[in-house]
């Protein structure tokens, strides 16, 4: 009788994960159609995609009222703003996902000796330009540290 309810737990189990792999490919269907724009100095328009990629960038015609330099960092904060943006509407998006996914049982709680699996939780980007002292060195550049490569006889210094 035990085995009857546990096959039964199991079957509606392997359903609502089914079910939530069909909401799953819809929210990726519609997280594929999210953009964003952003307008900086009323003069810099920016868009961005989903995947945060920009896809559009607009000056107005009085652009030329600024240095390159007000342009350079206005599309920058014009793209980041966008970016932002999709963001909260890809979280929007994909909230009802997690409030279902919290109330199914943990795989922890479905097999055994599985206390110790997690998934590694993902690392946000530094939004400071390249060369910047908030940015953390890059051990895997030489200028940021990293152990120099011997020198040889083919380097372009001989």
């Amino acid at each position: 009788m035990a085995n009857e309810h546990a096959k039964a737990q199991m079957a509606d189990i392997l359903e609502t994960v089914q079910e939530q792999m069909r909401a799953i490919a819809q929210v990726q269907q519609d997280r594929a159609r999210i953009v964003a724009s952003a307008t900086v100095r009323k003069r810099v328009t920016v868009t961005v995609n989903a995947d945060y990629k920009v896809i559009e960038t607009k000056f107005t015609p009085d652009i030329d009222d600024l240095t390159y330099t007000e342009i350079a960092k206005a599309v920058t904060e014009a793209a980041q703003q966008a970016a932002t943006e999709v963001a909260r509407r890809t979280q929007e998006l994909m909230a009802p996902l997690q409030r279902e996914r919290a109330r199914l049982p943990k795989i922890t709680e479905l097999v055994d000796d599985m206390d110790e699996f997690a998934i590694p939780q993902p690392v946000e980007a530094s939004l400071a330009p390249p060369n910047s002292p908030e940015r953390e060195p890059d051990p895997t550049r030489p200028e940021d540290g990293a152990a120099a490569r011997p020198r040889t006889a083919t380097d372009s210094g001989w």
